[in-house]
Parts: C-alpha cells; sequence; structure tokens
C-alpha cells in the first residue's frame, strides 16, 4: 500500500528530523506498507484493532531498543490466521529521514538465524551493515506515551529506567553501547556464579569474574553518570512548563550516591569492590543486589509537593508530557536535532485546554509527532496543520479532519 503526501527535500524547520517515507515488510498486521509524508505532524485515526499502534510500533523500532511495547523480534513477525505466533518469518522497517546533515536511509529487522542461534536483529545505514543497533541513535531518537505507560510511577523501576535511557540516547548515542555492553556483563557474571565454567565442570574463575565485574564497574557507573547529568539539565527546564506541571526529576541508586561522594574513578573502585564482596549472595540470587539495573528515576510534581506516584493518573500522564517536550527543547537547544514524538491515544486522556497546549508545543518546535486516536475529532485544532490518514485493516488511505 502507498500513501503519497508533499514531497520534502530538506527538514523544513531547523533541527527538525522527520520521515518523508516509512515502509514496512511482514511487520505485525502489513504484509506490505510504504507511507510518503511530509514534515507536518500526522494523524492516524480509525477503530481499535485497526492497526494504528503497529505503525507507531514499527517507528520505534529505528531507535535502539525492543519498541513501545517490549517486543521480542519473533513477536513482531507477521503471522497467517492458524500460524504459530512464534513466526520464523523475517519483517524490515526503513524510512528515508530529513535531517539537519541531509537525507538519510535507514532500516532494521529479524535476520536470519540458525536452529538454537539468538535472535538476530540487523541494521542498516544509508545501505551499508552497521555494527550494531546503537548505530540508529546517531541518526534519529524518538520518545513515546502509549496507555500503557499510564502506570508508570506507580509500578516497578525497570520502565522508568528505559524511559530515562531513551531520553539519555537522544543526547548520548554511545549510551545505548554501554547499557549494552554492562546488561551483557552483568548476564555473564550471573551465569558464572550460578554455574560455574560448565566446559570445565569447575567453580567460576576468580579472575574471569574480576574482569567481567571491571567491565560492569566502568560501564555502569558511565551509565549513572549519563542519567544523572540528563536528569540534572532536564529538570531546568521541565520546573516550570506552562499548561503542564512543572516537573523535578532525579536519579535514586547506590551508584548514582556515590558519584554525589566523588569523583566518577572512585565510584568504579567502590562499585568494582562491592561486586566483589557480594559473590554469594549474588549467587544464590542469580543476578546483583547493586548497580545501575536496579536504580530509579524520581519525579516529583512541584505544585504539589507530591511524588509522581502519588499524583492522579491525569497528572502522571501531564508529567510525562511536561518531561517528554521539556527534553524534546533541550535536544533543540544542544544538540540542534528534534526527537519524533509517538503518542498513542494520548490526547483523548487530556482535557481540552492541555490537549491544545500539546499541539500548539508541537506546532510551535516543529516536531513530526505521529498521533493515533479513535476519535478524529479530537485533532480539529490540527486541520490545517498536520496530515491525516485513515487506518482500517491494516489498509491505509489519506484523509481529512
Amino acid at each position: 500500500m502507498t500513501t503519497d503526501g508533499a514531497d520534502v527535500s530538506s527538514a523544513t524547520v531547523a533541527g527538525q528530523v522527520s520521515l518523508a517515507r516509512l515502509t514496512l515488510t511482514d511487520f505485525r498486521c502489513y504484509p506490505s506498507l510504504r507511507l510518503q509524508a511530509d514534515a507536518r505532524p500526522i494523524v492516524l485515526s480509525g477503530p481499535n484493532g485497526a492497526g494504528k499502534t503497529n505503525i507507531l510500533e514499527a517507528v520505534s523500532f529505528l531507535v535502539p531498543g525492543r519498541g513501545l511495547r517490549g517486543a521480542r523480534l519473533s513477536d513482531v513477525a507477521r503471522s497467517e490466521p492458524g500460524e504459530n505466533t512464534d513466526s520464523t518469518r523475517n519483517w524490515a522497517v526503513a524510512a528515508e529521514l530529513q535531517t539537519p546533515r541531509g537525507p538519510v536511509s535507514i532500516g532494521t529487522g529479524r535476520g536470519d538465524s540458525g536452529v538454537g542461534v539468538r535472535e538476530k536483529r540487523r541494521v542498516q545505514i544509508d545501505g551499508e551493515a552497521a555494527r550494531s543497533q546503537g548505530a540508529l541513535a546517531e541518526h534519529l531518537s524518538a520518545q513515546w506515551l502509549t496507555p500503557q505507560m499510564d502506570r508508570l510511577f506507580v509500578e516497578g523501576p525497570s520502565a522508568r529506567r528505559r524511559f530515562l535511557d531513551r531520553l539519555v540516547f537522544g543526547f548520548d548515542p554511545a549510551h545505548a553501547g554501554r547499557v549494552s555492553s554492562y546488561e551483557h556483563a552483568l548476564r555473564e557474571r550471573a551465569r558464572l556464579l550460578r554455574h560455574g565454567q560448565p566446559d570445565s565442570g569447575r567453580a567460576a574463575d576468580p579472575e574471569w569474574l574480576g574482569a567481567l565485574e571491571a567491565t560492569m564497574a566502568s560501564r555502569g557507573v558511565a551509565v549513572s553518570a549519563a542519567r544523572l547529568e540528563l536528569a540534572s539539565r532536564l529538570g531546568e527546564l521541565a520546573a516550570n512548563d506552562g499548561a503542564f506541571p512543572g516537573a523535578s526529576i532525579a536519579v535514586s541508586g547506590d551508584v548514582e550516591k556515590w558519584l554525589g561522594d566523588g569523583p566518577a574513578l572512585q565510584a568504579e573502585d567502590r562499585f568494582r569492590d562491592a561486586l566483589a564482596a557480594s559473590r554469594n549472595r549474588d549467587r544464590e540470587n542469580a543476578g546483583a543486589a547493586l548497580g545501575p539495573h536496579r536504580s530509579d528515576m524520581v519525579v516529583h510534581h512541584l505544585g504539589t509537593g507530591q511524588t509522581a506516584a502519588l499524583c492522579s493518573t491525569g497528572e502522571q500522564k501531564a508529567l510525562l508530557i511536561a518531561l517528554v517536550l521539556a527534553n524534546a527543547r533541550l535536544q533543540a537547544a544542544e544538540r540542534g536535532s528534534l526527537p519524533l514524538l509517538l503518542l498513542d491515544e494520548v490526547a483523548a486522556h487530556l482535557d481540552e485546554g492541555r490537549r491544545q497546549a500539546l499541539f500548539q508545543e508541537i506546532l510551535d518546535l516543529g516536531i513530526q509527532a505521529w498521533m493515533t486516536g479513535t476519535d478524529l475529532a479530537l485533532f480539529e485544532p490540527l486541520a490545517q496543520s498536520a496530515q491525516f490518514f485513515g487506518v482500517e485493516n491494516a489498509i491505509i488511505s489519506a484523509t481529512g479532519p
């Protein structure tokens, strides 16, 4: 399916990054899709189950990570009725970007892998294979808000860490690689503590453990430092956000505390020593009791002084929007580029004042926001400023507000 929009040869707003063409192959409910657009915001409307969120998820795979649903590579492959849902079919998402540096073609998908081989995600930049998905962050950043994130502040900290890391990716593309390296060392240490050296039947080699713990210490301190730095800068912009509540943001955890007590090298030493001292306990728990994988993002509503977890659902959503918009402004000021915003059914849960304020902020910044909704009337204020597409049964057509 091809939907044609206006031709755009360059970003129309200073710092703007936009998708001029999106192509899907065997992704979720789409055997194929080719959507062309210009740099304006995009509204996808249609009934529930039509395939709107699947398009946002496809775009979210164009940045590092597991997409807005946190899916495995096999989860997003299209399957025919009656086919095993754990499909072995490969899928692909590709896009032509318009950036301040000129057009860039990026793509990602599930590649071939043998039986028993870990799923392989492939990435291409301008037709050349990239070593890792971290390369995507050098060309595109994206933030998203979904209905599932309504409980971000009241559930466990892992989702809050992922949210914060996505914000960091927009400023520091190498952050994705550091997080991946840290998590790999964390898993390998846990496996080695639990099972020793399977090939030899011996207990874990202390030198091998020490090398993994040194990697965890260096990468982990760098991850925590990047989170702290962004939280500090972001808090200044999110303190007063007009129609949305002022927000403060902090990061709590052992490594963050050590960084507050002294230099990064000292924090690395303390982290490495703590890991060595906790091997017996970590062996029993099959993990690590401390590290940036245990840290948490703490947000306060400045108007009431309440932690976000104690705010109403509506105020929690408003706080999330305030952070995402502050991040976009900060990214434009410091990196000279803007993120994409993927907003799944967000407008339906805002009162009219905040909904109009959100639309106006998107237009003022020049963000290409991809928005979904079942009620097209909610987007009427964007009638002259956005592109409208109807979605039904995985078929997309240009439409109007």
